[in-house]
């Protein structure tokens, strides 16, 4: 079994006066993430369509001891995006680094069986969502010629075999939409980089109870091979480090955090 610390590699000034924009504040690696960011010097406007678990986040931050400030919206939401960045733009006057966390499963349904609501919904939460939070925060990045976003996809994003076919779709379109920012956008000094987690201990569960006996049966292999869980702060390391100025040569990456699962 394997150890891990919470919080390893603290650097409490790596992102001090950085502004951070973390999408799925509410629970695991959001969460994490944005603990992490304030810990290390940032400050952290969180955002979550929960809020019953936004109120939770609140209390882990007061308790730790830091102080970031949390909106309820959904990233599928047009105007919601809008109103949490123009809130955020009007306290800080900028945004510096954007975390796009938030992300749904869809209960392992295979492609002849899944819904529409799911895949609807799936794609929605895990792409468009993104892209609506890139496309409001990009023209302020571009006019400070500075910012990173790191965007969370999955070890399903790698392999065709680890979940349904919405998350699945989902995941791959998003390394795509990372790769295409990181290379029109270089010239603009803003970077863009992909997180791929294999199997973390976080709330996802709730929308990855498998709906299919045959899809579950499907993906059976793939997943005895799985490796060790991991921590929720073992990816937000990755998020912020991408994010913080050590990383400053890497931009359009794609880097699986899942224990070597997908090396195979």
């Amino acid at each position: 079994m394997f150890a891990t610390t919470p919080h390893a590699g603290l650097d409490t000034t790596r992102h001090t006066d950085r502004v951070v924009l973390v999408t799925g504040a509410a629970y695991g690696i959001g969460r994490a993430t944005a603990l992490r960011f304030a810990r290390e010097g940032a400050t952290v406007h969180g955002i979550d369509v929960n809020e019953e678990g936004l109120a939770l986040a609140a209390d882990e931050f007061a308790t730790a001891g830091v102080d970031v400030t949390l909106h309820v919206a959904d990233v599928t939401s047009q105007a919601d995006v809008v109103g949490a960045v123009d809130a955020l733009v009007a306290a800080c006057g900028r945004v510096d680094v954007l975390a796009n966390v938030a992300g749904i499963g869809d209960f392992f349904l295979p492609a002849h069986e899944v819904d529409d609501e799911t895949w609807a919904r799936v794609l929605a939460v895990n792409v468009t969502g993104p892209m609506l939070l890139c496309r409001r925060v990009l023209p302020l990045m571009m006019a400070r010629n500075s910012g990173s976003i790191v965007n969370v996809s999955s070890a399903g994003g790698l392999r065709g075999g680890t979940a349904g076919c919405a998350y699945t779709t989902s995941k791959h379109a998003l390394i795509g939409y990372t790769r295409s920012v990181a290379w029109t956008y270089q010239p603009d000094g803003i970077r863009c980089n992909v997180v791929c987690p294999g199997g973390v201990e976080t709330n996802i569960a709730t929308t990855s109870y498998p709906k299919s006996k045959w899809g579950l049966e499907r993906l059976a292999r793939i997943h005895a091979s799985g490796t060790r869980m991991a921590q929720a702060d073992e990816i937000a390391t990755l998020i912020s480090w991408l994010a913080s100025d050590e990383a400053s040569n890497v931009s359009g990456a794609v880097i699986a955090a899942d224990s070597g699962w997908t090396a195979g």
